[in-house]
């Protein structure tokens, strides 16, 4: 059995054996090490993961909490910019993986992801309309 250290093959999840070709719809350029590919489609795992908490916590707060006295659009209010948010950082986290391993091809520098500046900004949108809620709730 032939040993080969440092091949630049596809890994578990590539779907390709040791050529240097992009697969149908990548961008051209060099394989690059197995290891950032892999490291880059865990990145992206980890933000589906982090979208479908915030779609599920979405619709746990539109079905599952009780409704806000004197506020009946409350639960709606913060439940749907979350599930939302959790669309949207789905598609732009496929969209990143792309970009990163596309610039890993052409070994280019790694672009800076957006997606923290997404989940910050809406985040904090959606605690501060979590106070308005409940402020309009005790007020009534």
């Amino acid at each position: 059995m032939r040993q080969v250290i440092g091949r630049r093959g596809g890994g578990a999840t590539s779907g390709h054996d040791d050529h240097h070709g992009a697969r149908p719809g990548e961008p051209a350029g060099a394989e690059p090490d197995v290891r950032f590919t892999l490291a880059n489609e865990r990145t992206f795992l980890a933000w589906n993961r982090t979208a479908l908490a915030l779609v599920v916590a979405g619709l746990g707060i539109v079905q599952l909490l009780p409704p806000f006295p004197g506020v009946p659009w409350g639960r709606h209010v913060l439940g749907v910019p979350l599930i939302v948010l959790g669309a949207a950082v789905s598609v732009t986290a496929y969209l990143e993986w792309r970009r990163t391993q596309a610039a890993l091809r052409r070994s280019e520098p790694i672009p800076q992801s957006v997606l923290p500046r997404i989940l910050v900004s809406t985040i904090t949108g959606v605690a501060a309309l979590s106070a308005v809620v409940l402020l309009v709730s005790a007020a009534r």
